[in-house]
């Protein structure tokens, strides 16, 4: 059961997005996954709650593809907190065309909360937990 409400984001596929196959290339992907994360985690006041001493880094990308995208296409990026562990996050994410509604990447990163001055794990705070829960 996710932690955290569904946070999604409907844009147009560009131009700089597309590989020499002609269709979104899957770097990007992991991009667009990164992006939403932070933007929802700012949107919610999480930069706020974690203060200056500490952020978020990766440590590992799951990525799945189904269908490719290309140049033009609406698609729709959802991502979400699955849960929060003791100094890790798992957040999960879909793409989907809009057109048809079809599935074309699901992805999951596995986020840790790190000291900023020595790159240590960091129990996450009772503050960055709450702007998730509180989000229900």
């Amino acid at each position: 059961m996710p932690i955290s409400p569904i946070y999604s984001k409907i844009f147009i596929i560009p131009q700089t997005a597309i590989d020499e196959n002609g269709h979104v290339n899957n770097v990007t992907y992991v991009q667009w996954m990164q992006d939403i994360a932070v933007e929802h985690y700012a949107s919610i006041g999480g930069i706020q709650a974690q203060g200056t001493d500490a952020t978020w880094v990766v440590r590992s990308h799951s990525i799945e593809y189904f269908r490719p995208a290309f140049l033009g296409e609406e698609i729709e990026i959802k991502t979400w907190v699955e849960n929060i562990q003791r100094v890790r996050s798992k957040r999960m994410y879909e793409f989907i065309r809009k057109v048809d509604e079809k599935v074309l990447v699901k992805g999951e990163t596995d986020w840790v909360f790190v000291d900023i001055k020595n790159g240590r794990p960091l129990e996450i705070s009772e503050e960055v937990k709450n702007v998730f829960s509180n989000q229900n």
